[in-house]
């Protein structure tokens, strides 16, 4: 087991890619913090598929836009299993309008959930990190923040931020001897992307952009990740590794 022995939290894990994530680390052997700031039913459940999976989990409710949430949501976890070994900044959300429709309020709380969220997490975890030299942490971006995405300008720029973050935080840390990379999916089929998996015109048309004519699985963004965390990616720090069938290529 690549991560046995392993602490990672993953942040927006009671669905979707954070979900399929965090089951990934455990059945490699890692203990998991399970977060949420909505659904908590859906995130106790992951925690329980943890535990049959033979690893431990604990669920944290936080808001990883409020720094103080951050710092509970690490301080949690050290006080369960002792340490922090890895952090994956996976928690989103989306609230679409056109530019010239979109609310001050639709603006900042896509940026404060992914954006600040992810430096909020990062600021709380190193710490911790810089003690043991030692840590992995993993940004989930989205091609949107190379490409754009029509209706989704917040979410687009946030995306694109976290990247910027992934490649100064790199420089910063990495003499502690801490890995920052980030995944960018492309359209995974998950909850969040129904509006575009589901409907027929969508569908075919996002689908003629991706090379390998298919949505992506949760499961295919987790394995990524973990290759990320693991010391396969010994060598690899401030990159982003594309999850997208094809997509950018393909527009390009």
């Amino acid at each position: 087991m690549r991560f046995k022995n392993k602490v990672a939290i993953v942040t927006g894990s009671g669905r979707g890619i954070g979900r399929a994530i965090a089951l990934a680390f455990a059945r490699e052997g890692a203990d998991v913090t399970v977060n949420a700031s909505r659904r908590i039913e859906e995130a106790q459940e992951v925690v329980k598929e943890i535990e049959r999976l033979g690893s431990r989990a604990i669920f944290v409710k936080a808001d990883v836009s409020l720094k103080s949430e951050a710092i509970k949501l690490v301080r949690a976890t050290i006080d369960a299993f002792g340490k922090v070994d890895i952090l994956v900044n996976n928690a989103g959300i989306a609230d679409p309008a056109l530019l010239h429709q979109m609310t001050e309020d639709q603006w900042d709380r896509v940026i404060a959930v992914i954006l600040k969220g992810t430096f909020n997490c990062i600021q709380a975890v190193v710490p911790y990190m810089i003690k043991q030299n030692y840590g992995k942490i993993i940004n989930i971006s989205s091609t949107a923040a190379r490409i754009g995405f029509t209706g989704n300008i917040n979410y687009a720029a946030a995306k694109a931020g976290c990247e910027a973050i992934t490649k100064t935080a790199a420089k910063e840390l990495a003499k502690y001897g801490i890995y920052v990379n980030c995944v960018s999916p492309g359209i995974i089929e998950t909850e969040m992307s129904k509006g575009i998996t589901e409907n027929p015109k969508l569908r075919e048309k996002y689908l003629s952009w991706t090379l390998l004519r298919r949505f992506g699985k949760p499961e295919e963004v987790a394995a990524a990740v973990l290759f990320l965390a693991s010391d396969e990616a010994s060598y690899i720090t401030g990159q982003t590794l594309y999850v997208d069938g094809g997509e950018l290529i393909s527009i390009a």
